[in-house]
């Protein structure tokens, strides 16, 4: 029971900072009008009605004791008379008349003061009948000569400021309710600039104006994110450095035995020790994209068919691969800011590990909501969902089933999700249609 209400109280309460902060200012004002229109209704309106219906079923009692005193004739119509004047009633008796049955009655509460007044002084309740009309309220007595009608104004038998107050209580909210969502959209405004901020780095996409501002609390976080960020960025471009002198540094002692070679031996001789020069060029040149990433490059808006097209052609050609063998369907108009070399980089790696192990591959593009999808299935012999994951492990490779990398050092996929995460998105491997293995690139919007 606790967990569906909980569940409920989830689905129903807003998501966002900002609506759970207007109900924390709004609740306790609701509540807290709540119980001050209970006590104003409930305790002070209806004692004070209590107390003007009784004032007027007195002024009432006066008058039927005059009915009943004096005799039919000028004295008592002037009596009647100087009552009304006195009192601000508008009085007439109807000789002879009887109240109609049932007795109704616009007010309980006039009823129960004018039945308690009425034993009181008459010794038994009189039947009489009361109606609400505008702002005055007709009440009918019977006596013993006929019916005696007096109209009351309102005010002597309602109190009047419930209108005043309900509108008071209501302005107020709504100013008050105004005020907190004006403050509360200013404070939760940085909050969304910080999540926007480190959204658009995760995707890798610049954010140039970033700056703190707001609270102290957010503007700390912030500020960490800021540090977070110049020392990824410095950690990025120290590894990418290092790496790149690394290559430079051996590739100038292999060109040297590239040249000695050359000079030396004939090509049969020389053919097996450049083989190997040629490897570890190909070793050095992978080690040096997956150190690089995709940094030095700006996410721009780019036709994604496009990226994948010029990828597919490329990996097509490497291979020799004929329009039999791979299909590509890309539609236009699929545009989102990404890093164009870099994606280009990481469909190339997937489509000619395709291509690799597959006789047929298809490459397709689709747009899936908030995301955009790169398909890439192959009828090849693919991997055990037990070792997908594995698969992606830099400088692992299978040594059973389908190797994607098979002669290469196995930075090929690490290299591919690197990018796609670098995007905000993901690659996954999973099984293809054709029969073998599909890897799936998905990039948000």
């Amino acid at each position: 029971m606790r967990f569906r209400i909980s569940h409920l109280a989830r689905r129903i309460f807003p998501r966002g900072l900002f609506g759970r902060s207007l109900i924390i200012v709004v609740a306790p004002m609701v509540v807290l009008q709540a119980l001050v229109t209970y006590a104003f209704f409930v305790r002070h309106y209806d004692i004070v009605t209590r107390h003007l219906a009784h004032n007027v079923a007195g002024d009432i009692a006066f008058l039927t004791d005059i009915e009943r005193s004096y005799p039919p004739g000028p004295t008592r119509t002037r009596l009647l008379e100087m009552a009304a004047h006195s009192l601000g009633f508008r009085i007439s008796l109807a000789p002879g008349a009887r109240l109609a049955t049932p007795y109704r009655h616009s007010s309980s509460e006039l009823k129960r003061a004018m039945d308690a007044v009425f034993a009181n002084r008459l010794g038994a309740a009189h039947p009489f009948t009361s109606d609400a009309a505008g702002n005055v309220v007709d009440l009918s007595v019977q006596v013993k000569d006929g019916v005696l009608n007096v109209v009351v104004p309102r005010d002597s038998v309602v109190a009047s400021n419930a209108d005043i107050f309900i509108l008071w209580m209501v302005g107020s909210s709504i100013v008050l309710i105004g005020v907190a969502i004006l403050f509360l959209r200013n404070q939760v405004k940085p909050i969304e600039r910080l999540a926007l901020a480190a959204d658009a780095f995760g995707k890798g996409r610049p954010v140039p104006d970033f700056k703190p501002y707001g609270a102290t609390e957010v503007r700390k976080a912030a500020q960490a994110f800021i540090t977070m960020r110049a020392r990824i960025d410095r950690y990025v471009q120290q590894r990418t450095e290092m790496l790149a002198g690394v290559s430079h540094d051996m590739k100038t002692p292999l060109t040297r035995l590239r040249l000695h070679l050359a000079m030396t031996g004939s090509d049969a001789e020389n053919a097996a020790p450049l083989q190997d020069i040629a490897e570890m060029e190909h070793m050095l040149d992978e080690y040096l994209d997956f150190a690089r990433g995709d940094s030095g490059e700006d996410a721009e808006p780019a036709d994604v068919g496009e990226v994948v097209a010029e990828a597919a052609l490329a990996a097509a050609s490497a291979r020799a691969a004929g329009g039999d063998r791979l299909h590509v369907e890309t539609p236009p108009g699929i545009r989102i800011a990404v890093k164009r070399n870099a994606l280009k980089r990481c469909a190339i790696n997937l489509i000619d590990n395709a291509l690799k192990h597959g006789n047929k591959v298809d490459v397709a593009l689709a747009r899936n909501g908030h995301f955009v999808e790169i398909l890439v299935d192959d009828d090849g012999p693919g991997i055990p969902e037990s070792r997908r994951e594995e698969a992606f492990r830099p400088f692992h490779r299978l040594d059973r089933g389908r190797n994607l990398q098979a002669g290469g050092v196995g930075l090929g996929l690490a290299i591919a999700r690197d990018i796609a995460r670098a995007h905000g998105g993901d690659l996954t491997l999973g099984s293809s249609r054709l029969g073998g293995l599909r890897a799936a690139i998905r990039l948000p919007v």
